[in-house]
């Protein structure tokens, strides 16, 4: 179980795992990973969805040429997607995804990782599998994976927790949304996530949807391709100088004081809805916006929630029932959350602005221990929560572990 013979763990199998996965070998390094393929795209995603990241941000990083998007409709004949007018339908990269990963990581272990501790200057895994492997260093490429985000008031209704057939869910746990066919749904948040799953379920028959936001004016689409802003530098998100710099010189947001990289990972990149959505949306969906949800409860199975003005003006509070909530509420970096990783991992991991502390190479000060994409947003901004985060994320953590454990 000697540090230099073991390999370097990659837990998870999506996007960033598999390109930390790719790079990792390039340089030589044995590595095992761990995970589904693409799991959280295939069973956290709606079907119908459609991306909202253009074409140039859809590709996943490697070190090896003829991997892109690009290169896998070419191959496949699966479609042509390369403006920013193209969009991309979540089934397509799904099946990219799992193309990328049986060209360049065929030999996945299809296992899930149950716990990893310390053990002899080494890293100890149980797999559900029963074996104990060791690893010299482990990547954390686990994605949205047990970090879905509950408001506090919605948690409060359901204290065995959110579900896909109860009164509460989370959207994480929807991959059919027609299964809500036929009844009156609120769908809680004002992102891309909210506003896509309310025309979803507007189109696959529910008697009615109403999106609430808190924000007076939260419900916005981005402005389509050819009216974002010429005079300012163009990025996979649009044209805006933040854009350019959070998605380009990503190493930069490191060096920002902690409350300045917790409000920008909340807000830039935050809640929008795609250009493309806004003709589906109107018309279908209903919208109740500067309200927030002060108490949620459970009314003879069905959820009535009680809304009070957000601006912090006095307001009479108003009461809203439905036959289901959907809280499309986002992701929370949660170390709590990653119950597999020891106790004295977990313990001895520095956190700040939401997430785990990282250097320049995504190791936490944990030795041997790294993080990639959602959980290291905290660290190089709200780009790591993108595939396109990628292109950053994974030459850096390769090479810092080649250095270290090579």
């Amino acid at each position: 179980m000697s540090t230099p013979t073991a390999p370097v763990a990659v837990i998870g199998a999506g996007p960033y795992g598999l390109s930390t996965a790719a790079h990792l070998r390039a340089r030589g390094l044995p590595v095992r990973v761990f995970g589904r393929p693409m799991v959280s795209w295939r069973e956290q995603m709606p079907a119908g969805m459609l991306l909202k990241s253009t074409p140039a941000a859809s590709s996943i990083d490697t070190p090896q040429a003829g991997h892109t998007l690009g290169d896998f409709c070419a191959a496949t004949g699966e479609g042509r997607y390369v403006s920013d007018w193209d969009v991309i339908p979540v089934g397509t990269f799904i099946r990219y995804g799992r193309w990328v990963q049986e060209r360049l990581v065929p030999e996945l272990e299809q296992v899930r990782v149950v716990s990893v501790d310390r053990r002899a200057g080494a890293f100890e895994l149980k797999l559900d599998s029963g074996e104990v492997a060791a690893a010299r260093a482990v990547v954390v490429a686990t994605g949205l994976s047990g970090i879905a985000h509950l408001p506090a008031e919605l948690a409060a209704a359901v204290p065995a927790g959110p579900s896909a057939t109860g009164p509460v869910s989370h959207s994480a746990q929807h991959h059919d949304l027609s299964a809500l066919a036929g009844r009156d749904v609120v769908v809680v948040g004002a992102g891309q996530s909210a506003l896509e799953s309310a025309v979803l379920l507007a189109e696959r028959g529910a008697a009615s949807v109403r999106v609430v936001a808190r924000g007076r004016a939260a419900v916005g689409f981005g402005a389509p391709p050819d009216r974002q802003p010429r005079l300012r530098p163009r990025t996979p998100f649009g044209n805006a100088w933040s854009l350019y710099a959070l998605t380009y010189h990503a190493g930069g947001f490191r060096q920002l004081p902690a409350p300045a990289r917790r409000f920008l990972v909340r807000r830039v990149l935050g809640p929008l809805g795609a250009w493309w959505l806004r003709d589906r949306f109107v018309g279908r969906v209903r919208v109740t916006q500067g309200r927030r949800i002060v108490r949620a409860r459970i009314v003879d199975g069905r959820p009535v929630l009680t809304l009070r003005g957000a601006d912090g003006h006095r307001s009479e509070p108003s009461e809203l029932a439905a036959d289901h909530v959907l809280a499309a509420t986002g992701y929370r970096m949660d170390l709590a959350a990653l119950d597999f990783l020891g106790q004295g991992l977990r313990t001895g991991i520095a956190v700040g602005a939401g997430g785990p502390l990282l250097d320049a190479g995504f190791g936490s000060s944990v030795p041997g221990l790294y993080f990639t994409g959602l959980p290291a947003a905290a660290s190089f901004g709200p780009v790591m929560r993108f595939v396109c985060g990628t292109a950053f994320a994974s030459p850096r953590l390769a090479r810092a572990v080649a250095r270290a454990y090579g």
